[in-house]
């Protein structure tokens, strides 16, 4: 299938499934046009999560637009690359037209709205009725301890992948000796307390409050407990996205980045991500072929993983590093990551999924939640922070910059930069917040300014 027209030339799609592998007409007509020699530096770039193949395009075709204005002299080829993700319906991205199918209207929660119940049809194919029974069960969110239980096991269903596959080890943003590889904790503990405790932080970003409720200020209706039913559906199917974008980055982007290298030494790949595709593009690092140093730049645009994931040792926990410790050095050029304080998606829930998810596992030695409650207001600290949020953590010599002063300066020629885009990323309502909110001009200059694009 040619690639679809997006308003900048050329132009190719590389299409993965969930664990890495790639559209193989895809990547060869990659490959031999950019091997005839008319492209200098390539953009490519890997959303977050997205329902369609058109979601995409669109925000590709958008983001790259002012591009070529910047850059008029360069010669620049684009890649935008689709993997099976999905959002859900009540999530709205700030100024970018709705498809056909978002226009009709989502019910309240904690119902599963049409829209939200095709897409996990789609990435998770197989498993009609499981999500069938979950939407029923959110429909009638029925008054009894059972029914959670109950939903939980679902879920669990929906999202568990084959221990042995390539996306069974992609899953940890964070590394430790004798780190289990167990199940994320959101769906083995008691459901009802995950569920309330995800209610909680629902309370906490709709009500736009900057300080955590009390535990004891909650008292919570069956409907109540279904709305942070529906939410551990929402974060598990995230955690499912999250995982596979580390496989797709390591098992497939990774891969063909080196095929390319080897016939097209000379172009210069900059690779872009949104949200998990950011964490995409940074597992494509650990699956770069070694020697490979035509990755000339990384941008992170509202990256959806932790902010530890490039550390080589967390503080206070000596044992443990992140999963790409180190990789940053695989970059010939900096890896920039744009976060935004605007970002409600990552500054609020991120940080209550990835404990639930047992992250705190790899930093206490212990289960899940063993050293402390799951209570919403000792869920914010740093430890599960993410990196769209407030930037890479615990890297030594990594600068800080405002927009302004990454935009009106010059970016380090390598290593690791925060770049703090509050000033553009800061627009959308909840459970999001402005965590899609990144289709600007500022955005691409930095794209370009961090790959030396002139």
């Amino acid at each position: 299938m040619a690639a679809p027209v997006i308003g900048v030339s050329p132009y190719w799609e590389l299409t993965f499934d969930a664990d890495g592998d790639v559209d193989e007409p895809e990547q060869n007509r990659l490959l031999t046009d950019v091997s005839r020699g008319k492209v200098r530096d390539l953009l490519v770039f890997a959303h977050g999560w997205n329902n369609e193949r058109s979601g995409a395009t669109r925000l590709y075709g958008r983001f790259f637009a002012p591009v070529p204005s910047l850059a008029p002299k360069a010669r620049l080829g684009y890649v935008g690359v689709i993997w099976p993700s999905m959002m859900f319906a009540d999530e709205p991205v700030p100024d970018f037209p709705p498809s056909a199918a978002a226009a009709v209207p989502v019910p309240p929660r904690p119902q599963l709205d049409k829209n939200s119940r095709h897409a996990l049809l789609e990435v998770f194919p197989g498993r009609a009725t499981v999500v069938e029974q979950i939407a029923r069960l959110l429909e009638q969110h029925p008054d009894d301890g059972p029914a959670l239980e109950e939903f939980g096991r679902l879920v669990r269903l929906l999202v568990e992948v084959r221990a042995q596959g390539p996306q069974a080890s992609c899953a940890a943003d964070l590394l430790v000796a004798r780190a289990s590889d167990a199940e994320p904790g959101m769906l083995t503990r008691d459901t009802a307390q995950v569920c309330r405790d995800f209610a909680r932080a629902l309370e906490r970003v709709e009500s736009g409050d900057g300080e955590a409720p009390g535990t004891a200020a909650f008292s919570f209706t069956p409907k109540g407990l279904w709305d942070g039913a529906h939410e551990l559906l929402r974060q598990a199917t995230y955690y499912a996205m999250k995982r596979r974008a580390g496989a797709v980055g390591e098992h497939g982007l990774g891969p063909v980045l080196g095929r390319l290298a080897l016939i097209a030494p000379d172009v210069r790949v900059h690779l872009v991500g949104h949200s998990f595709g950011g964490r995409l593009v940074s597992f494509a690092l650990r699956g770069l072929p070694e020697g490979v140093r035509t990755v000339k730049s990384v941008t992170l645009l509202q990256g959806a993983f932790s902010h530890y994931a490039f550390a080589a040792r967390l503080p206070d926990a000596p044992h443990t590093e992140g999963a790409l410790s180190g990789r940053q050095h695989r970059i010939d050029g900096p890896l920039v990551c744009c976060h935004s304080r605007f970002d409600s998606a990552l500054g609020t829930l991120y940080p209550l999924a990835s404990r639930m998810a047992g992250d705190d596992r790899s930093l206490t030695g212990g289960a899940p939640g063993a050293a402390e409650g799951f209570g919403i207001g000792r869920v914010l600290g740093p430890r599960w922070g993410a990196m769209g949020h407030d930037g890479v953590q615990a890297v030594d010599g990594t600068p800080r910059f405002t927009l302004a002063e990454a935009l009106n300066g010059r970016l380090p020629a390598s290593g690791c930069v925060s770049v703090d885009a509050s000033a553009v990323v800061c627009h959308g309502g909840p459970p999001s917040g402005a965590h899609s909110d990144i289709v600007h001009r500022e955005l691409a200059r930095v794209v370009l300014a961090a790959g030396r694009v002139s």
